[in-house]
């Protein structure tokens, strides 16, 4: 952006409040899935096959989506913001092809499937009216830019994008202009789920009267002037900035100058301490701003709430943790409700809600369609479905029997829906039935249940035991595989059979690649979620997101590729009422990822330090192994030991790769020789999409 005016700080003139407009009714579309909210309509199907051309496709469900808080507003001629909802559908891959639809002046849906490279460092993208950009599940990335919006531009989404790293070395840098989103005089603009980090400037810049807002579970970090609203002596602006988590950025949290109507909630200010990055403002009502603030969390936040003599502040229920400096309120404000209806989080569940909530999520930008050309496709191939209910209302009574009707060699997206139940039984899915969905229909996850007790010393019916493998409840050796809205359990009983040589007790095992686990609970003790692959030489991705994974010894380990994403790591007691065990116990490839552990949450009713992060577990005494684990951007519980990793079998785990990158919590610990710690440019090479590589776990 070419504009010359300095950004360092906000004009203040006293103007008067432009007419409020009336109440708009909101449509948006909402989908709970489980303690991670979000706005995404509900999607099915399976990615576009490659091509060297933007695929296009008819809008998947998600397109319906439509922005919530002021966005929503009728006004200036917009009744809401929906986006290129009435347009085609187009993904890109290239900076090319996004800049082309982008500036169309036709509607498009343009879902990023890839990191694209801005050239050069600092572009930004002129969007035009009536445009969503979305990333496609967790690739979609802007690397070194962003996007504009000019005067007029009006009705576009962006969501679901990591947009990162056009940081030139200087922290407060004046002279890259380089911003994540800039809005000059726009308005109906939906700011959604986004991961915003690293830029030299503003990861949001709302200037010059820019109006009809929300900005809604982003993730803003690693940066200092973060988001800045005004540059303008009129008092007309009207946003809501809610569910965001502001997490080491120094100013900026927003500065709202000059804003008729400034609704803020639920967010998340979290200033870690110990950091080379300090917090000098929170929240900050300047020039003639009105400021609604409700339900928000502030953890170590340097003058958390402040704002000018002019200038209004309404609060509400707000929770301050460690704070220290200015924290005011006074004068009156509005009431956002007259304007669109809204529900409140409370403020003490915001910090797990936000860290597990906010960002890029696998379900949205995936599309139920493939097509290799720039044409609406109309060949989508639906999913076969096959009802499975304990009382006999469904086509069988028994998971393993659905299985088994699914044909060799299928071709296509299989759903076995299970009914809610405990279904007792083990279950195998072989290598020659991939594309298999096995999908619980409770309104929980909890409500639909595989279980079995088998462990490795289990006398099996043939003679012989069964081996860490052979226990599992659940085999995929499929791949393609996806599992949803369940539990997989092992309930052996370690306490009752001591006797057993072996009590290694595997809930799931996967030995196949492309496993997507999408909300689903795997319980155990020892062993529950074994990760592997078809053969050493042979590839296995695994992504699981939004589920939670329960053990105490190895209870995540393997030699696949793996991601634990947004998930929630629960730690157990041993069978004799002791604390202690290892979380995870690679045992990877060389020149293969690891196990990698992002943005989740380490916890447990166990004592403090008395669990490894992990292990490394060369199987069989293989030297040739280099097993690795990263944890990065998790919370971690006082459970975590001091010195969170270990040797195992005669292997010292500090001759593999074992690392951790800005985690939280009372389990953190400063970098040392035995807590190694990522620097930025190697966290940079170690994140999900390394992990995926050309894959993106699709809902299907």
């Amino acid at each position: 952006m070419s504009e010359t005016r300095s950004k360092a700080r906000h004009r203040r003139r006293r103007t008067t409040l432009a007419a409020s407009v009336p109440l708009a009714l909101t449509a948006a579309g909402v989908l709970a899935y489980g303690s991670a909210p979000g706005a995404f309509g509900a999607d099915a199907g399976q990615p576009g096959s490659a091509s060297t051309a933007p695929a296009a496709a008819a809008a998947p469900a998600w397109a319906a989506d439509v922005a919530d808080g002021f966005a929503s507003v009728n006004a200036l001629g917009q009744n809401g913001t929906y986006g290129g909802r009435d347009g085609r559908t187009v993904t890109v891959t290239t900076l090319a092809d996004l800049e082309k639809y982008a500036t169309a002046t036709e509607p498009y849906i343009i879902v990023v499937a890839a990191a694209i490279n801005m050239n050069p460092v600092g572009k930004e993208i002129k969007v035009a009216s009536d445009k969503t950009i979305v990333g496609r599940g967790t690739s979609g990335q802007i690397v070194g830019g962003g996007f504009f919006l000019g005067q007029g531009v009006h009705n576009v989404i962006i969501r679901n994008l990591t947009i990162r790293d056009s940081y030139q070395g200087v922290w407060n840098d004046k002279d890259h202009d380089f911003d994540g989103v800039q809005m000059d005089g726009a308005h109906h603009v939906w700011i959604d789920h986004n991961d915003f980090r690293r830029m030299a400037d503003g990861l949001i810049d709302s200037r010059k009267d820019t109006t009809y807002v929300t900005v809604s579970w982003n993730k803003l970090s690693d940066n200092n002037k973060t988001f800045g609203i005004g540059w303008t002596e009129n008092v007309t602006a009207a946003l809501t900035i809610h569910h965001n988590w502001f997490r080491e950025t120094e100013q900026r949290n927003p500065s709202t100058d000059n804003v008729a109507q400034a609704h803020l909630y639920n967010n998340y200010l979290e200033d870690v301490a110990g950091t080379s990055i300090n917090s000098s403002y929170g929240n900050y009502s300047r020039g003639n701003t009105k400021m609604v603030l409700e339900n928000s969390y502030f953890q170590g936040m340097k003058n958390p709430v402040q704002k000018d003599s002019t200038a209004s502040i309404v609060q509400r229920g707000n929770v301050f943790s460690g704070t220290s400096g200015r924290n005011e309120s006074g004068g009156t404000a509005f009431d956002p409700r007259s304007y669109y209806s809204y529900t409140l989080d409370n403020a003490a569940d915001v910090p797990a809600l936000l860290r597990s909530g906010t960002g890029p999520r696998s379900s949205i930008g995936t599309t139920s369609t493939t097509s290799t050309t720039d044409t609406v496709s109309t060949n989508a191939v639906a999913a076969t479905t096959i009802t499975v209910a304990k009382d006999g209302s469904g086509q069988y009574t028994s998971v393993q029997k659905a299985v088994d009707a699914v044909p060799a060699g299928n071709g296509s997206r299989v759903v076995i829906a299970v009914k809610p139940g405990t279904y007792r039984e083990t279950v195998k899915v072989p290598s020659n039935k991939p594309h298999v969905t096995i999908q619980g229909t409770g309104a929980s996850r909890k409500d639909t249940v595989i279980t079995y007790d088998n462990a490795a010393g289990t006398p099996k019916p043939g003679g012989g035991t069964y081996g860490t493998s052979g226990s599992a409840s659940v085999t995929v050796e499929a791949d393609d595989f996806q599992a949803r809205n369940l539990t997989i359990n092992n309930d052996f009983d370690e306490a009752r059979n001591q006797s057993l040589s072996g009590h290694q007790a595997v809930a799931l095992r996967t030995a196949a690649d492309k496993v997507f686990l999408d909300g689903v609970i795997v319980n155990g003790d020892q062993d529950t979620l074994l990760l592997d692959t078809a053969a050493k030489d042979r590839l296995g991705r695994v992504f699981v997101t939004n589920s939670y994974v329960t053990g105490n010894v190895d209870f995540i380990f393997g030699r696949a590729t793996a991601v634990i994403d947004r998930s929630v790591i629960t730690l157990k007691k041993r069978w004799d009422g002791s604390s202690a065990g290892y979380i995870t116990a690679p045992s990877t490839a060389a020149g293969r990822k690891g196990i990698l552990i992002n943005r989740s949450t380490v916890n447990g009713d166990v004592s403090a330090g008395t669990f490894y992060l992990g292990r490394p577990w060369h199987a069989g005494g293989d030297a040739s192994l280099d097993p690795q684990t990263t944890v990065r951007e998790s919370t971690l519980s006082a459970a975590v030991r001091s010195a969170p990793w270990t040797d195992m079998g005669g292997f010292s785990w500090k001759d593999d790769r074992f690392a951790e990158y800005k985690n939280t919590g009372p389990g953190s610990g400063s970098a040392s020789g035995d807590r190694p710690h990522l620097t930025d440019a190697q966290a940079a090479d170690q994140e999900v999409a390394d992990w995926l590589g050309d894959w993106t776990p699709t809902a299907g």
